[in-house]
C-alpha cells in the first residue's frame, strides 16, 4: 500500500499547461469584452443586464491576463485559478515530503513542512489585501477572510466526517474500534475510530490557536471602537508567536513524523510473520479464492505453541520474531512483540490463544489483501510481493535523526528535485493567488453572491483538496495507526490556518488601516473550533453519529453568517 508521499508525488505537468492553454484561448474571448464574441451575443441574447454588464470594462491581473464582467466567464477564471492553485498545493506537498525523506523530522518536519503547508492559503490572504487602494483592499478582504473560516470549518466539518465514514470500523466491547473490521454496515453506534491520546493532545493545541482571534474581537466585545488598533496589534504579534511556538514543539516533539515511521515498522513486522508463516505452514494462508485458510492458520499456531500451553506466551512470540528475517529493517524485538500482543491479544490476558491467534492472521491477510493488487489467484508470490511494499516504504519514511540507515541513492538529485517542487508550487502560488482573489471579487459582483461566501465554499477545495484526497485514502485503511496520523494532520493544518494565515491576515488590517468588521466570521471560526476541540480533546472512541455533528456544523456556519449579517446587521 503506497504511503501518504506516493498518492501525492506524480504531479504531471500536462493538466497544468492545459489551464493555462485554455485561460489565455479563453482569455482572447472575454480580456476584452468585446460584445463581437460568439459567447457574449448568446449572452446578450439571453440577458440585457448581463449584456450590459459585459460593456463594462475590466483590469487584467499584470495587463496581460484574461479578465471578464460575465458570471461565466468569472466562474471559468475562478476553475481555472482553483486548479493552479491546487497544483500549487500538490507540487508544494510532494517536494517538502521528498525534503522530509531525506533529511528526516527535526527542523524540516517540523519547521518547513507546516509552514509550507500552509503557505497557499497564505498567500491567497495576503493577495486579498495588498494591492489596490484602501477602498478596495477593505472589499477584496471578505475574501481572504472567507478563506480563514472555510479552511478552518471545511477541515474541521466536511474532511473530519467524511475520515470518519471511510475509517469506521466494528466498535469492541471495550468500546474501543476493531483494526480492519467492518461487519455491522452503517451503524450509528456499533461503528466508529478509535485515536490515540497524541491525536487528543493535538485538538487540544488547536483549540488554543482561537486565542488569537479572541484578542482581535475583544474591543468588538465591549461594543467599543476604542482600543481596535492595538488589540489588532496584539492578535498579531500572538498569532505568530503561537506559529514559532507550535514549529518548535514540532521541531523537538516531532510525534507525527515518528508515528508515521512506527505504523511503516508495524506493517513490515506484519508482513514478515506472514511471510515466514508462508514458507513454514503445510500448505497456503490464503485459499485460490482469496479466503483465509484456517486450517493451516491453526497448524501454523500449534507449530509456534513450543510449550503445547494451546496459547503463545511473550516469549515464544519473540522466538518467532528472533527468527525471522526482515531484511535491513532493524527494530526493537520486544516492541515488535508488544505490537504483535496488542493486535492479537483481543481479551487482554497476556496470552494469545488459538481462536485469537486464527482471528489475528485472518486481519493481517485482509490487510495484506487491501494493500497489494492481486489478479487470479492468491500465490506465493503475494505475500512476497506484501513484504516488499512494506519495505518500500518503511524506507520512504525513515527517521534518520533516531536510526543510521543506508545513504540515498543520488541524494543530490533528490534535493534538486525536491528544491524544484518547491519552487515550482511556490511560483504558481505567488503568480495565480490576486487573479484568484480579483476573479472571485468580479464573480461576486456580476452575481450580486457575498465575496465571503463564495470564497468561503470555493477557496477552500482549491488550497486543501490535495491534503483531503490523501486524508481519506489513509483513514479508508482502517487502523488506529491510521486514523491518529490522519486526524492529527488534520489539527496540525487547522493550527497553521488559525495562527501563519491569520497572522498575514491582521499585518494586512493593520498596516493598510484597514477596518475589523468580521464579527459573525469570527464567531463561526469559534463556534466549530471550540466546539470540535472540546468534542476531540478528551476522548479517543468516535461512533459514526459522531460524523453528523460535524456535518451539520458546515451549513450551520453559513446560516449564522447570513442572519448575523443580513438579518441582525453585525456587518
Amino acid at each position: 500500500m503506497a504511503t501518504r508521499r506516493q498518492h501525492r508525488r506524480a504531479f504531471p505537468l500536462v493538466p497544468l499547461l492545459f489551464s493555462l492553454l485554455a485561460c489565455a484561448a479563453y482569455g482572447r474571448l472575454i480580456s476584452d469584452g468585446s460584445p463581437s464574441s460568439p459567447l457574449v451575443s448568446v449572452i446578450r441574447l439571453a440577458s440585457p443586464a448581463v449584456a450590459a454588464a459585459v460593456e463594462e470594462k475590466c483590469e487584467q491581473s499584470y495587463g496581460f491576463l484574461p479578465c471578464t464582467t460575465t458570471v461565466l466567464g468569472n466562474l471559468f477564471l475562478v476553475l481555472v485559478y482553483g486548479f493552479l492553485m491546487f497544483k500549487a498545493a500538490t507540487y508544494l506537498s510532494a517536494g517538502s515530503e521528498l525534503l522530509l525523506e531525506i533529511m528526516g523530522p527535526g527542523l524540516v518536519g517540523g519547521l518547513l513542512l507546516p509552514i509550507l503547508g500552509a503557505l497557499p492559503d497564505a498567500l491567497l490572504v495576503l493577495a486579498s489585501g495588498l494591492s489596490g487602494s484602501k477602498e478596495t483592499a477593505q472589499s477584496q478582504v471578505l475574501v481572504g477572510m472567507g478563506l480563514l473560516a472555510g479552511s478552518t470549518v471545511f477541515l474541521l466539518t466536511l474532511l473530519w466526517g467524511t475520515c470518519i465514514v471511510v475509517g469506521k470500523c466494528d466498535l469492541g466491547p471495550n468500546g474501543e474500534a476493531v483494526d480492519v473490521t467492518n461487519t455491522k454496515g452503517l451503524s450509528l453506534t456499533g461503528t466508529g475510530i478509535t485515536t490515540d491520546l497524541q491525536t487528543s493532545y493535538a485538538a487540544r493545541i488547536m483549540g488554543l490557536s482561537v486565542i488569537p482571534f479572541i484578542i482581535a474581537q475583544f474591543p468588538k466585545m465591549l461594543k467599543t471602537h476604542h482600543g481596535q488598533r492595538l488589540a489588532v496589534l496584539l492578535a498579531l504579534i500572538v498569532s505568530f508567536l503561537l506559529v514559532l511556538s507550535y514549529c518548535l514543539y514540532q521541531v523537538f516533539q516531532p510525534w507525527i513524523q515518528r508515528r508515521k515511521l512506527a505504523y511503516a515498522k508495524h506493517k513490515h513486522v506484519i508482513s514478515g510473520i506472514l511471510r515466514h508463516a508462508q514458507m513454514q505452514s503445510l500448505g497456503r494462508l490464503l485459499k485460490e479464492d482469496g479466503t483465509p485458510n484456517d486450517d493451516v492458520i491453526r497448524k501454523l499456531f500449534h507449530k509456534i505453541d513450543m510449550d503445547n500451553s494451546s496459547s503463545l506466551s511473550r516469549s515464544e512470540l519473540h522466538a518467532l520474531i528472533v527468527g525471522i528475517n526482515f531484511g535491513e529493517v532493524d527494530f526493537d524485538k520486544m516492541d515488535a512483540v508488544d505490537k504483535v500482543m496488542a493486535d492479537f491479544d483481543t481479551s487482554r490476558n497476556d496470552v494469545v490463544e488459538e481462536g485469537e491467534f486464527v482471528e489475528g492472521m485472518k486481519k493481517w491477510l485482509n490487510e495484506a489483501k487491501r494493500s497489494v493488487p492481486v489478479g487470479g489467484a492468491f500465490s506465493h508470490k503475494f505475500i512476497n510481493d506484501f513484504h516488499e511494499r512494506t519495505r518500500q516504504e518503511h524506507d520512504e519514511l525513515i527517521d534518520r535523526s533516531d536510526e543510521a540507515v543506508e545513504s540515498v541513492e543520488n541524494p543530490g538529485w533528490c534535493i534538486a528535485k525536491a528544491v524544484a517542487l518547491l519552487l515550482l508550487g511556490a511560483a504558481i502560488a505567488a503568480a495565480f493567488a490576486d487573479p484568484l482573489v480579483d476573479a472571485v471579487h468580479n464573480f461576486s459582483n456580476a452575481t450580486h453572491i457575498p465575496t465571503f461566501f463564495i470564497s468561503f465554499i470555493a477557496l477552500p477545495l482549491a488550497t486543501n483538496s490535495s491534503e483531503a484526497v490523501s486524508a481519506i485514502i489513509f483513514a479508508s485503511r482502517k487502523k488506529q495507526r491510521t486514523c491518529s496520523l490522519t486526524f492529527s494532520e488534520v489539527y496540525g493544518g487547522v493550527t497553521m490556518n488559525n495562527t501563519l494565515c491569520l497572522g498575514v491576515f491582521l499585518a494586512l488590517i493593520y498596516f493598510r488601516n484597514l477596518t475589523w468588521d468580521f464579527s459573525s466570521e469570527v464567531l463561526i471560526i469559534l463556534l466549530v473550533c471550540v466546539i470540535m476541540a472540546l468534542f476531540t480533546s478528551f476522548r479517543t472512541t468516535f461512533p459514526l453519529w459522531t460524523c453528523l455533528v460535524a456535518y451539520m456544523l458546515y451549513p450551520l456556519s453559513l446560516v449564522i453568517v447570513y442572519i448575523l449579517d443580513y438579518v441582525f446587521g453585525w456587518s
